[in-house]
């Protein structure tokens, strides 16, 4: 079977993208109620709002040319699932369906991947633990370089096992990550790095590795800082639509005027249900397969 992947970038034009709706990953209040502290969510998210924000998420992938995939619920899901970039990995070979960090996920890996293979996208394989790997821990910077978070949701036994099914011709970098709140955080490599195009990107340098910060700037590719008072409201969490075009959430706005001042067109969603109180952003919400 094969299928074509596009660009391996993580900020080339989207064409092809999965989502998982709140009305499908919140499902009702009795999901709400039973998950939303066990899952670590700061409060519990308004259902019918929620549904608001994610309807101009929507929009706007679909009016930057994107082709949206809407997954299903499945057995054994909870309210993470609306997360998607966690849970599927993209590869030249296919998608590999990740062994993930945060056990009550763990699920969601196997549902999604049948979704799409019956859709006629390949699996390549997937991550057996103790192996652990988390989409959002992963970065393509171009079609043979992928870089690499090491932390508690993605360990290198993981990353050992990708490399197999990733193929000869994919380099991995790996890079530490820092401790910072611990294992019951949600804190990715893409927490501190989101492409904007081939040699620009959003970085929050205080919790970068050293040597990440000087790969990057090897391969010309300038900063647009995100201040300290922005990191928590997620001012680094980006999701390119396309080279300098992204979305990011609301309450950003000195991350949001640099970005504008580096060229980049900017659209700012509303993300009180779907993003802050579930510490996930425009690129946790989203999966992208194809990208131009």
């Amino acid at each position: 079977m094969s299928f074509d992947f596009g660009a391996f970038n993580n900020w080339g034009s989207l064409k092809k993208v999965v989502v998982r709706s709140p009305a499908t990953a919140f499902r009702d209040d009795t999901r709400l109620d039973a998950e939303w502290k066990p899952l670590n969510y700061h409060s519990r998210p308004d259902l019918a709002e929620a549904c608001r924000e994610f309807a101009e998420v929507t929009r706007l992938l679909e009016a930057a040319g994107a082709d949206v995939i809407s997954l299903p619920d499945g057995d054994g899901l909870t309210l993470d699932s609306i997360y998607t970039h966690d849970a599927l990995i993209v590869t030249p070979r296919g998608l590999v369906r990740p062994f993930m960090g945060k056990p009550q996920r763990r699920r969601e890996a196997a549902v999604n991947g049948a979704h799409l293979e019956s859709l006629g996208i390949p699996i390549a394989g997937e991550i057996e633990g103790p192996g652990s790997v988390e989409g959002g821990d992963l970065v393509w910077i171009d079609r043979h370089t992928l870089l690499a978070g090491i932390g508690y949701r993605t360990n290198r036994e993981g990353i050992a096992q990708l490399r197999n099914l990733a193929g000869r011709d994919v380099e991995i970098l790996e890079f530490d990550l820092p401790h910072y709140k611990g294992k019951g955080d949600v804190f990715h490599l893409m927490s501190v790095l989101s492409p904007l195009d081939r040699n620009l990107a959003v970085v929050y340098l205080p919790l970068m590795p050293v040597r990440l910060v000087q790969f990057l700037e090897s391969r010309g590719i300038g900063f647009v800082e995100v201040p300290d008072r922005e990191f928590d409201t997620m001012g680094c969490n980006v999701l390119a639509l396309g080279p300098r075009h992204a979305m990011m959430v609301a309450d950003n706005p000195e991350t949001e005027r640099r970005m504008k001042v580096a060229g980049v067109k900017v659209e700012v969603i509303k993300g009180d249900e779907i993003c802050r109180k579930g510490e996930g952003g425009p690129t946790c919400m989203t999966r992208p397969l194809v990208r131009g």
